[in-house]
């Protein structure tokens, strides 16, 4: 399809590996991040920041800019992103397909208790408890409700008005398993929080099985049926050149 139009929805690591390698290829390609990081990481294509408004203005959005293919490489608990993703294809009438991370599995020797949202897992933590959240600025919700627990919370923007009970973080990855272990160490941490994001922030969870201290796991938010799911770059590459016949001519060595 000549002069297809894709939007490409990103903020993950998979988006700007799948962006660069989408950049060689003859489209117009669109990159649209939630704008929640104040200096994002560069991405080829048009970059736009911020939301669209919903569904039906994003429905809007792809029909008046003229898009071919919608593909949503959001985070996998950026579950209003994704529903509204899926409604404005399906008002669109446009094709989506959905890059998502496979999750992390526990090993033999992991001590995860699995919750549905991080409300729960403060919830479930003991009094008196250290715990080191990983889950990022959108947390600050939840924080206030356990003044009788110690909460050690990592992002990457920082947050105002928290609770005297919470400490910030600020921090940006990856981390080494080594990194996260003496974090643990040093602050006497007792349990871990963890959204299960999947990918490559697996060495914190490494580190709580090196300290033996149990992991409160968030599991990922349902996802909306509409759309085709991929897990890797390279199969979600040949699925958009299918998609919209794009020539693959200039990947190759002449």
């Amino acid at each position: 399809m000549n002069n297809a139009h894709l939007l490409l929805l990103g903020g993950t690591s998979e988006a700007r590996d799948l962006a660069n390698a989408l950049s060689r290829h003859p489209l117009r390609l669109t990159v649209s991040l939630a704008g929640r990081t104040r200096a994002p990481a560069a991405y080829p294509g048009q970059l736009r920041l911020g939301g669209f408004g919903g569904a039906d203005a994003l429905a809007a959005w792809l029909r008046d800019e003229g898009v071919s293919l919608l593909v949503d490489a959001t985070h996998p608990f950026a579950a209003r992103i994704s529903a509204n993703a899926a409604l404005a294809a399906s008002h669109a009438s446009i094709p989506l397909l959905r890059m998502e991370r496979p999750g992390w599995t526990a090993g033999p020797h992991e001590d995860w208790q699995h919750v549905p949202s991080l409300e729960a897992a403060i919830t479930a933590l003991p009094r008196g408890a250290r715990a080191f959240l990983t889950t990022g600025s959108g947390s600050a919700p939840a924080l206030g409700s356990r003044p009788d627990v110690t909460l050690l919370l990592r992002a990457i923007e920082p947050l105002k008005d928290l609770p005297p009970h919470v400490d910030q973080i600020l921090a940006r990855p990856p981390f080494s398993e080594a990194q996260e272990r003496a974090f643990i160490e040093t602050h006497a941490i007792t349990h871990l929080v963890s959204k299960n994001s999947g990918g490559a922030g697996r060495a914190k969870l490494d580190a709580a099985v090196a300290c033996r201290i149990p992991v409160l796991m968030i599991d990922r938010p349902a996802l909306p049926p509409d759309g085709h799911t991929i897990h890797d770059s390279a199969t979600a590459l040949a699925a958009i050149a299918n998609l919209l016949a794009l020539d693959t001519a200039s990947d190759r060595t002449p």
